[in-house]
């Protein structure tokens, strides 16, 4: 089938395609014409990183019991700051290993260069955002479950 010398079956064999697989998205080139067919991925998995393992279904809530909850996250006052944690990547920070467990960190903590403080989530992968200085946590910028920008302030460690 065909509308304009373009050819819509192809199309819909593609959107197929990705109903059918895990696939997010599929593009083709045929002899310069690109054809590209994205489907948005709901994500709702999560567990701790850099483990492989069955995923628990997670849906982030902030409920009153949160300590986070209950207190406006700071806005970072110097986001080139050097003590600043940021983000590696665009995507859902989280603050614990799985639905309400104790968060990796809080205000006042003493830590370790290279001890974990958040999960980032891009893409269904979980990434591990450690620590680049030991230290006291003294700000954390975000909420469980708040999408973040690539370079955004997470924490301040001094």
């Amino acid at each position: 089938m065909s509308t304009n010398g373009f050819d819509t079956k192809l199309v819909k064999d593609l959107a197929k395609i990705l109903r059918d697989s895990e696939l997010s998205e599929i593009e083709i080139d045929n002899q310069g014409t690109k054809i590209r067919v994205t489907r948005q991925l709901n994500v709702t998995s999560y567990v701790a990183a850099p483990q492989v393992a069955p995923v628990q279904n997670y849906a982030p809530e902030v409920s009153n019991s949160s300590p986070v909850a209950n207190v406006e996250a700071p806005k970072a006052t110097s986001s080139n700051s050097a003590n600043n944690v940021t983000s590696p990547m665009v995507g859902t920070a989280y603050l614990a290993s799985e639905p309400g467990a104790k968060p990796f960190i809080n205000v006042g903590d003493t830590v370790k260069e290279g001890q974990q403080l958040f999960i980032v989530e891009a893409m269904k992968t979980l990434n591990a955002v450690t620590a680049t200085r030991s230290g006291v946590v003294s700000a954390i910028f975000v909420k469980d479950g708040q999408p973040v920008e690539f370079g955004e302030p997470l924490c301040t460690i001094d």
